[in-house]
């Protein structure tokens, strides 16, 4: 169809002629309501971005035994598959700051038993702060 043509139906039906594509030629175009469409690609880049989730943290102390690992691993599981990012948070107070070698292998732990449970991506290594320690994961 050619462009006075395609002009000539718009004007008709009160749409608009939008060009889907630039670098095809001919060019491609479509014969829609352009408001309408506006309004739909809002709608879509809103729900995209209520999926990628919240975010949700999970406090492991610093003299955490197994089982209550295994335990916080299974809250985490749960926030994964629901589409959240989990700050995984471990804070160290007083003596257990000059350990932070432990707690680096408590957290590498805790990774491991979540891993078992889930696939999981690391999104920000553990990363050292004046409170403690954190890390970031999203589902894999």
């Amino acid at each position: 169809m050619n462009l006075p043509e395609a002009l000539q139906i718009t004007r008709e039906r009160n749409l608009d002629l939008v060009q889907v594509t630039e670098r095809v030629e001919p060019p491609v175009c479509k014969i829609i309501d352009y408001g309408k469409y506006l309004y739909r690609e809002q709608k879509k880049q809103k729900e995209a971005k209520k999926q990628t989730g919240q975010l949700k943290q999970i406090r492991i102390s610093f003299k955490i035994s197994v089982h209550d690992l295994e335990t916080k691993a299974n809250l985490a599981e749960k926030f994964l598959k629901k589409g959240n990012r989990v700050l995984i948070a471990m804070p160290l107070r007083g003596r257990e700051k000059s350990l932070r070698g432990f707690a680096r292998e408590k957290m590498n732990k805790f990774l491991e038993i979540l891993q078992n449970l889930t696939p999981i991506k690391i999104e920000r290594e553990i990363k050292s702060e004046p409170r403690g320690l954190t890390i970031f994961i999203v589902k894999g």
